[in-house]
């Protein structure tokens, strides 16, 4: 969290002992739409430095889950979650997830994965869409019917498009920038409820 220390959700993180201030962008998601339950397996995708994580891993609690991966290791403890150091794009879940005694299907798939930015605005949004495509792949795989799902999109003309692809696997559909977004990013949540499968005529 090497950010402006007088920043407020640095330091409400600091308060909480949250490993970043992103843990209040999951916790305003949940408040809005309910996704995080008591009991739930949770599937976090580019997890590190771990807030979303812990976010989960308290809502959940010890009949709860929470599996993370990311290219980074993830230094936090938590005693109903494991960290997987791993590409994304070349990991074998499967495998990972019965190494680590996690079985699918998952009630909730998260994704704050970002690319590396280049400051190349076209190349960073393309990079983050194949992320999002990616995170959508991956809950199509492992997440159960009814269960939830969050993306992070850095904005662009592709929004829309990566929107109507949810709307075909969801029951709704909802887009949210939270409050503790800062003021420079471009980045945008979108939130699936309700998985449903791709729907009929959409194949």
């Amino acid at each position: 969290m090497a950010y402006n220390p007088r920043d407020y959700f640095y330091q409400k993180a600091k308060e909480e002992n949250y490993a970043a201030r992103s843990a209040f962008k999951l916790e305003e998601i949940d408040q809005r739409f309910k996704i995080v339950r008591s009991g739930y397996q949770v599937l976090d995708l580019g997890a590190a430095p771990g807030s979303w994580s812990q976010y989960a891993s308290k809502v959940v609690g010890p009949k709860g889950r929470v599996l993370g991966i990311d290219l980074q290791a993830i230094k936090i403890t938590l005693p109903n979650a494991r960290f997987i150091q791993e590409d994304m794009r070349k990991a074998d879940l499967a495998k990972i997830m019965a190494d680590v005694g996690v079985a699918p299907p998952f009630d909730l798939v998260l994704s704050d994965m970002a690319p590396k930015t280049t400051g190349i605005r076209v190349t960073d949004q393309a990079r983050s869409l194949e992320l999002c495509e990616l995170a959508l792949e991956t809950a199509e795989k492992y997440l159960k019917v009814g269960g939830h799902f969050v993306a992070k999109l850095f904005h662009s003309e592709d929004f829309e498009k990566y929107r109507e692809t949810l709307r075909e696997r969801f029951e709704k559909v909802e887009v949210l920038r939270p409050k503790s977004t800062r003021k420079e990013s471009k980045e945008i949540f979108l939130i699936g409820i309700r998985y449903c499968g791709l729907k009929a005529g959409k194949e």
